[in-house]
This record gives structure tokens, C-alpha cells and sequence, in this order.
């Protein structure tokens, strides 16, 4: 049987209603204890670990315990983040050499939503053979540990830290974001705290809207689904660029100093072009999807660039990447992919290279036509 018979995992991990039949405390632990004993058997003789990683919904709170108790009722080591970006928990995962990692997320869905995506150790999402080994397992019954050898839980104070240190690297080291101020709307969703300490760091000005969640109001007329208070506030604040990322900070999107919102493939048409120009654009190839804008596909011809279109979503624009020798891909609904520096869509490391481009220009804003 092949992976078209999974039910439970979707296209992006597991997601649906809090407390219905996908995404309830109990499916979660059971979740845990099939994905656990599966990378148990490809752990060897050593004990597996698991980072967990959540947004800021509240049933976040009630997902991320019932996980920790499936892993380490079969012995696996857990390690929580609290409130961490989606791509920062597919980068931890791989730099802290843990043999999964989980995030708790239903991204652009609104919060009575929750789901559940998995990683492998290098930080990327499951193949769907993985996800259907899982799913068999789900109806197997775990094998559970004794008293003796439960795994243990604890908190990674610093992750926010990490993974700001891990997404500078995309910036020389002498390279800052000195004068250049930026509108951010945080979407009250994972990246409330790290968006704006990275640009901080980094020598922005920052006005940071839609920084306070409460559990229930991540992308609540905000963030990258609703980014038009970003732009009007871009304009009223006489800053220098707009910048919504979504719930879980995969997805950006992007306005001009006047309030005009920028479309992403123009974004990934100067990422494109920049790396070209350094010659660091592999294969002279961008991937995008069917819903990629002929537009752009002209201008990347024009400029010797080749289109390559999969199916929409991150996931296939990954695959057609690794498979293929591509470092950058993206989509119009703002996933951009720079696999020279990340695992998936990163809308933050996004943000910071735009920035960096944009103060590099010397120019208010920049279009391609």
C-alpha cells in the first residue's frame, strides 16, 4: 500500500478542529508514540530525541503536554520551545541533532484550528511513505518503556536565541540593517518575539504591530492573510518597508514605503536576479508553482533565468528543489525557500535579506516589471 491511502495526514502534517476527531489531546499522544517508536527503530542503540515546537493558539498548551507524554512514555528525550517559528523548529531540529522534530501549528487557519507537522533529523517535513508508516503504527499499539527507562522532559530557554543566531547567517558579518526602518506585523502568532529582536539585533528601527497574543487572536485581521494595516501603517510611519508574516512565520508578505503591497513573485524575482548576478543562483533555475505569474516567468526569461512549476505548496516546491539542485523557490501565497539557508519557507530570513537588498539598492523601493 502506497502513501494515497493515508488518512489522517493531509498535505501539511495533521490539522483540523480543536478537540474533534484529528486534533484532541488523546490523538496527540498517540500521534507521539507511533511517529516515536517509528525514528525509535531508525535510532539505533541510542536514545532518540525530540524537539516540539508551537505557535501561540491556546490549544497549543493542551497539545504540546499530551505530545510529551506519548515520546517519552516510550523512552524518547523531549525538549519544548514554547512560541517558535516553524522554520525555527525544522533548523533546531537539525542543529541540535534530535532524530524529530514536531511543530504545533495550523498556520494561516484561524485558532480553533490546531495540527501537528513532523520533521526528520535534517529538518525536513515527512515523506508521505514516512507519514503512511506512521499511520500503520497508529493502529499497531505502541510498545511501551518501564519506570526505569521513561524519557525526560525539559524546556530550551534559548531557542529564540538560536535560531536568530542560525538566521543571520544569512548576512555577511559585517553586514547590518543600520538606518533602515521597518513596520513588522507579527500576526500575534509565533514570530511576536523573535521577529522583532532579530531586526533589533540587526540595527533596524522597528514598529512591531499585532505583538500581543492571548491565545485566541493569532492572524486575527492581521499578519500576512490581512496585511493591509501593515501597509497603511508602512506609509503613516514613513518607513522604509512593510513586513506580515503568518501565524507560524513561514509566509511573508511585503509592502512599499507608500503602503502599495509588493507580490511575492516580485520578491522572489529580486532574490532571483541577486543571486544570478553573484552567479550563486543554481542550475539558473527559480522554482515556482502553476499559480506563478506569467509576468514573472517573462521576466526571469529575459533575464536568462528558467521557470521550473510544480503543484502549489511548500512541500513540492521543496522536493522538486532537493531533487534537482534548485536553492530557491516560492510561491505567490508568500512561501519563499532559500535552501542555501533553510528547511522550508522562512519568513523572517526572507524579511532580512529583502532588507538587505533594499538598503544595498539605496533605492525607497524596488519593482521589476
Amino acid at each position: 500500500m502506497k502513501s494515497n491511502h493515508k488518512k489522517l495526514f493531509g498535505t501539511d502534517g495533521i490539522r483540523g478542529t480543536v478537540n474533534g476527531d484529528k486534533v484532541n489531546a488523546l490523538m496527540a499522544v498517540n500521534i507521539a508514540m507511533a511517529a516515536g517508536e517509528y525514528f525509535y527503530g531508525k535510532a539505533g542503540t541510542k536514545r532518540p530525541r525530540v524537539l516540539i515546537g508551537k505557535d501561540t493558539r491556546l490549544s497549543g498548551y493542551m497539545l504540546e503536554p499530551a505530545l510529551v507524554a506519548g515520546f517519552t512514555s516510550l523512552g524518547i528525550e523531549a525538549i519544548t520551545t514554547g512560541p517558535l517559528p516553524t522554520p525555527g523548529v525544522a533548523l533546531l531540529t537539525n542543529v541540535l541533532r534530535c532524530d524529530l522534530g514536531v511543530m504545533i501549528s495550523a498556520s494561516h487557519n484561524p485558532y480553533q484550528d490546531n495540527g501537528i507537522k513532523l520533521f526528520n533529523s535534517q529538518g525536513y517535513k515527512l515523506s508521505d511513505e514516512v507519514e503512511y508508516e506512521i499511520e500503520k503504527l497508529l493502529h499497531k499499539g505502541p510498545t511501551l518503556t518501564n519506570a526505569k527507562n521513561l524519557g525526560r522532559a525539559r524546556r530550551m530557554e534559548d531557542a529564540i536565541g538560536r535560531y536568530i543566531e542560525l538566521i543571520k547567517l544569512i548576512l555577511k558579518k559585517e553586514e547590518n540593517l543600520l538606518g533602515m526602518k521597518i513596520v513588522l506585523d507579527c500576526a500575534n502568532g509565533a514570530g511576536y518575539k523573535v521577529g522583532t529582536e532579530a531586526l533589533f539585533e540587526l540595527g533596524c528601527e522597528v514598529v512591531s504591530i499585532h505583538k500581543d497574543p492571548d491565545g485566541t487572536n493569532i492572524k486575527e485581521n492581521c499578519g500576512a492573510m490581512f496585511p493591509n494595516e501593515m501597509a497603511l501603517k508602512t506609509k503613516e510611519e514613513k518607513a522604509d518597508l512593510g513586513i506580515a508574516l503568518d501565524g507560524d512565520a513561514d509566509r511573508v508578505v511585503f509592502s512599499d514605503e507608500n503602503g502599495n503591497l509588493i507580490d511575492c513573485d516580485q520578491i522572489l524575482g529580486v532574490l532571483a536576479l541577486n543571486l544570478y548576478n553573484q552567479k550563486q543562483l543554481k542550475n539558473n533555475t527559480v522554482v515556482g508553482t502553476i499559480m506563478t505569474n506569467i509576468g514573472f516567468e517573462n521576466y526571469l526569461n529575459d533575464n536568462n533565468i528558467n521557470l521550473k512549476r510544480v503543484n502549489v505548496g511548500d512541500r513540492y516546491i521543496l522536493d522538486e528543489m532537493l531533487n534537482n539542485n534548485y536553492n530557491l523557490g516560492g510561491e505567490p501565497s508568500g512561501h519563499v525557500i532559500m535552501s542555501d539557508h533553510t528547511k522550508s519557507g522562512d519568513g523572517l530570513l526572507t524579511a532580512i535579506k529583502i532588507i538587505s537588498l533594499l538598503k544595498k539598492s539605496g533605492k525607497k523601493s524596488f519593482r521589476i516589471s
